[in-house]
């Protein structure tokens, strides 16, 4: 799968958001439960990215640069 089809999917699963993220899988699962992005259907378990992204940007740093 290419990068930019990887991106377009609202829902990933824990493997596929850490490499997605570039992050470790652990580190990945506790940010989707934090920002309560987590869908369980049964046994699948799927992370929504755009709710992921949106708890992200409150992490962001703004900094004056005037």
């Amino acid at each position: 799968m290419k990068e930019s089809e990887k991106k377009k999917s609202h829902f990933v699963r824990y493997k596929e958001g850490a490499e997605l993220y570039c992050m470790s899988q652990s580190k990945f699962e506790r940010l989707a439960k934090d920002a309560n992005a987590i869908y369980k259907i049964n046994k699948l378990v799927l992370v929504n990215t755009d709710v992921l992204d949106e708890y992200l940007e409150s992490f962001r740093i703004i900094t004056n640069l005037g």
